[in-house]
């Protein structure tokens, strides 16, 4: 049955030239690890990266294929870990000598040595990705399963070779891996793994804050990345990572009155915006678009909890939690900055008469991003309550519809200006000023309050009249 389900992907191009190849060099070769685990999950539809271990040089069978494989890339070598990389069609091999690994406490960089493939299979960081097929002629699509990786692949348990203490001792990023994997594919961390990755997160320090974040963008990219949230912070890793979050626990009551737990209410934001979008950046908004809450959270006798201000704070905690991560400061920082600052706005409206003017203000400030923006606030919409989520929802329905309607006839996104500076100074005799921008802003807020259209003509008069209150004499041109 497994021969069978390997035989149509083993019978293509690319696999017999590596068998015809390993044969002539008497290498003995096997696909391992991802592949052949998404291949048996039946995962592999959108799969291009393949691992290929070789007992005994993986750059020498990399430079021999290249010469066979017609319009393969040029082979990368990186000669310290013994590996090399090529690239054909939207393929992307890579090729290691069978090895042994061994780790100095402080540095998840192994000192390597050559080994057998059960060596290589001992290293690998889950007995599902230590799963091998055969690539030789004599023994083509034999499954090596020395740890019965099957049997965990059936039973969606994710559990390591070796004893998991040394396995994420070695390695800490295999416990973000872990948890990822149990994200990504619905798998249990069997007990012991997880005990382990309990008592070793601290080690996660030595990590480098890039690798996190690729392992946290793959939690982000799951169908339900609460998930892998709630695992990190079950085995202590996500106070490591993302204290923000950590900070939203827990419901204090004063006097009676309760506020809810914005920590378990911000991850049902993000599973909820997933059905939605598949932008990355839009689910970081989700994820942080209350952190500005725990420490703008005051109670007051009259009111009750606020957290006032709470967007504005979180919005510039974006930034520190971006740079402390070494995650991009450009423009996909800025645009979650934005979605955490303007993530009341919509509601706002929502909640109170849709008037055009609140419509045509939201689309200037939010402008192409102003779609994300009501789907982030959507998303928001957590309430148990079955007659205030319909009416909840059903005002974002009116406020999208208004958007359309406004955007339609008003122009507001990326607005501009329908008489410019350079006019202006014309239409007044002027040389660059404050009057300038100030005649400007009145026309701006003119066409956001719907007092004239945003047309030239309009704008035109309004300028005019503007000039005049500023004591400014218009000149005909």
């Amino acid at each position: 049955m497994l021969k069978k389900k390997f035989n149509a992907i083993l019978n293509t191009e690319l696999f017999k030239t590596v068998q015809e190849t390993a044969d002539e060099l008497q290498l003995e070769t096997y696909v391992i690890g991802g592949f052949v685990r998404d291949h048996l999950l039946n995962r592999n539809r959108n799969q291009t990266d393949i691992d290929i271990v070789v007992i005994g040089s993986g750059i020498e069978l990399a430079q021999a294929l290249q010469k066979k494989l017609k319009k393969a890339s040029k082979v990368q070598v990186f000669k310290t870990y013994g590996t090399a990389m090529l690239k054909w069609e939207d393929i992307t091999l890579e090729f290691v000598g069978a090895r042994k690994e061994s780790y100095a406490p402080e540095s998840r960089n192994p000192k390597i040595t050559q080994g057998s493939l059960e060596d290589d299979q001992k290293r690998r960081d889950f007995t599902i990705n230590a799963l091998a097929i055969s690539l030789n002629k004599e023994t083509y699509g034999k499954l090596l399963d020395p740890f019965n990786g099957i049997e965990d692949l059936e039973n969606g348990i994710l559990r390591t070779p070796l004893e998991p203490g040394i396995t994420y001792s070695d390695d800490p990023l295999r416990m973000l891996r872990a948890v990822r994997f149990a994200s990504q594919l619905d798998f249990v961390i069997e007990k012991k793994s997880l005990d382990a990755i309990k008592e070793h997160a601290e080690r996660i320090s030595i990590i480098t804050k890039e690798r996190c974040v690729d392992e946290l963008h793959k939690i982000m990219l799951c169908d339900a990345p609460s998930l892998g949230f709630l695992l990190l912070d079950k085995v202590k890793i996500l106070p490591l990572l993302l204290p923000e979050l950590i900070d939203l626990k827990g419901i204090e009551e004063v006097e009676g009155q309760t506020h809810k737990d914005n920590f378990f209410h911000t991850f049902e934001v993000v599973d909820n915006i997933c059905p939605n979008t598949d932008n990355l950046w839009l689910r970081w908004a989700a994820l942080l678009h209350d952190i500005g809450k725990a420490p703008t959270k005051r109670f007051h006798k009259k009111n009750g909890w606020t957290f006032h201000g709470h967007e504005f704070v979180g919005a510039k905690m974006v930034y520190k939690l971006f740079k402390r991560l070494k995650m991009p400061l450009n423009d996909k920082m800025k645009f979650v900055q934005k979605m955490v600052l303007m993530s009341s706005r919509p509601i706002v409206i929502a909640e109170d008469l849709v008037t055009d003017s609140a419509v045509r203000r939201l689309i200037f400030d939010a402008g192409d991003h102003i779609n994300d923006l009501i789907t982030l606030c959507e998303a928001d919409i957590t309430t148990k309550n079955p007659k205030r989520f319909n009416k909840y929802h059903n005002n974002f329905k009116i406020v999208r519809k208004k958007i359309e309607e406004v955007e339609e006839r008003d122009h507001i996104r990326n607005f501009q200006p329908p008489v410019s500076g350079e006019i202006i100074m014309k239409s007044f005799n002027l040389k660059p000023s404050k009057a300038i921008g100030q005649i400007k802003e009145a026309i701006k807020e003119a066409i956001l309050e719907g007092e004239i259209t945003n047309e030239f003509d309009a704008a035109f008069e309004l300028m005019k009249k503007e000039g005049e209150k500023l004591g400014l004499k218009f000149v005909k041109n």
